[in-house]
């Protein structure tokens, strides 16, 4: 296992969930870590973390955010890509071109955005992570958008994989399924009820599940590439697929 001390990461959507999370286990792992996200004040706080605000639908607020970041850090070991958001559960032609822009936005270009934002200061021996999802794997119903988001994450980091072929820069697709977090709760724009209901009858995974294994993935021999790494719930076979207690 590679330490992590005297390492620097990036990581986005820090607020809350697998953010939040991965921040934290980077942290104790010995890295200092920039952290951004629209709700700065749910940024975590603890010693080795730096907050700033970040909204990575927007160019302006992003290359502040990653300028911020490198003139604390002094550079960037680590990029952890995991703002994103999924917004509605219906059929396709219900949904609107707002939902639709918001979630390709933050889910597609602002993963493209920040990843050419730090590819100039990420070090030799660095690792890019773009937090997928197993709806880039396999398709389910009412959710076209995120579907289509998550394929196009997944396919970026297989192209951004050709082109760094050569280059000293880890890079991995960490494609998560049933996650207890705000993100349902997002999903179904503050509904608690509805977004409840998600995780009855099941033991999901939990965002430090994920934050686990990104911290196994970023400590790998410096010859080794985890190119994907796919984490379920036990009881989840696929997006729609899970078994729940009577």
């Amino acid at each position: 296992m590679a330490s992590l001390e005297d390492k620097t990461a990036v990581v986005t959507g820090a607020s809350s969930g697998i953010g939040a999370a991965t921040a934290h286990a980077l942290a104790e792992a010995g890295a200092r870590v920039a952290v951004g996200a629209r709700r700065v004040e749910q940024l975590p706080d603890r010693d080795g973390l730096y907050a700033f605000d970040l909204d990575v639908r927007d160019e302006e607020s992003s290359a502040r955010f990653v300028e911020r970041a490198v003139a604390d850090l002094g550079g960037i070991d680590i990029l952890v890509n995991n703002a994103g958001l999924s917004l509605g559960r219906e059929p396709f032609w219900e949904s609107t071109e707002e939902d639709e822009a918001t979630v390709i936005e933050t889910n597609v270009l602002g993963v493209l955005r920040l990843t050419r934002l730090c590819l100039r200061y990420i070090r030799d021996g660095g690792h890019i992570v773009n937090i997928g999802s197993i709806a880039g794997r396999q398709a389910y119903e009412n959710a076209a958008a995120y579907v289509a988001s998550k394929f196009a994450v997944r396919g970026f980091t297989y192209g951004l994989r050709e082109d760094l072929l050569g280059r000293p820069i880890h890079l991995t697709t960490v494609d998560p399924g049933l996650v207890e977090s705000e993100f349902s709760k997002v999903r179904f724009r503050g509904d608690e009820e509805q977004a409840k209901r998600v995780y009855e009858g099941v033991e999901p995974v939990t965002p430090a599940d994920v934050a686990e294994c990104i911290l196994f993935v970023v400590t790998r021999p410096a010859h080794v590439n985890i190119d994907e790494l796919v984490i379920k719930a036990l009881a989840q076979s696929g997006p729609a697929r899970i078994v729940r207690d009577q």
